[in-house]
């Protein structure tokens, strides 16, 4: 039970970080809003919120000495995947932090990133957090004010990253995976490898039978205009 529930917080925070990749990397672009920074205010704490569940539960397990050899492996596998998930995390909260004073909402000026996207994010941030609809109350100089607070939460994620590695050591090296690194890729690559394999095969199959009946019909025509040439001769002499 507590293994799933584990596994359950860690694919919610997984989701939701790469959801604020998502719209990190549309800061300065020609979807960037007022909207968008409200957005990545809410999705941002709520994977702060996730991280901080994961964290209590998993140092919880993996302090009690009663968990079998088994389960503490896997645990510690759910371990480092949750810790290279929140170093994600810190790393894009840095990057939306550079992005935001490069990109100030309160200056007009040139969008200097084109990303050939536009409309809104709320969509994406809803989807991610299993919110229907997003309503914003945001305050004009919502991006100054955010991102004093996000420096202070990098601070935040920094501390709780060296506090898990102080409660908690886990060398990722110690770590067996299930399965070999792009396993996965491989089968999807190797599945669809061997179904382009079929078209191609089909393609090359019908391609030939076309080029025979061309090749039949040119060597026909020839035959015949051959013909014709030895008759003309014939009675031309």
């Amino acid at each position: 039970m507590v293994k799933e529930e584990c596994k359950a917080l860690l694919d919610a925070l997984n989701k939701v970080t790469a959801c604020y990749r998502h719209m990190v990397l549309t800061i300065g672009g020609t979807s960037d809003s007022q909207n968008l920074r409200e957005e990545l205010k809410k999705t941002r704490q709520k994977a702060q919120e996730l991280a901080v569940a994961n964290r209590n539960k998993l140092t919880t397990v993996l302090k009690d000495k009663s968990v079998s050899k088994e389960d503490k492996a896997e645990f510690e596998r759910l371990w480092v995947i949750f810790s290279t998930c929140l170093e994600i995390l810190e790393i894009d909260m840095r990057r939306a932090l550079e992005l935001g004073h490069e990109f100030p909402l309160n200056v007009p000026k040139k969008h200097l990133i084109q990303t050939g996207m536009s409309g809104g994010t709320s969509g994406v941030a809803a989807r991610a957090m299993s919110v229907q609809n997003m309503k914003y109350e945001a305050e004009r100089n919502i991006d100054v004010v955010d991102l004093k607070d996000l420096e202070n939460e990098i601070n935040q994620v920094g501390e709780m990253m060296y506090e898990m590695e102080m409660k908690v050591n886990v060398p990722q090296w110690t770590v067996e995976a299930k399965q070999d690194p792009g396993a996965e890729l491989k089968s999807t690559i190797s599945v669809g490898a061997s179904s382009i394999g079929m078209i191609s095969v089909e393609e090359n199959k019908s391609f030939c039978d076309i080029s025979k009946v061309l090749a039949g019909i040119i060597f026909s025509a020839v035959l015949i205009i051959a013909i014709v040439l030895a008759v003309c001769v014939v009675k031309l002499s």
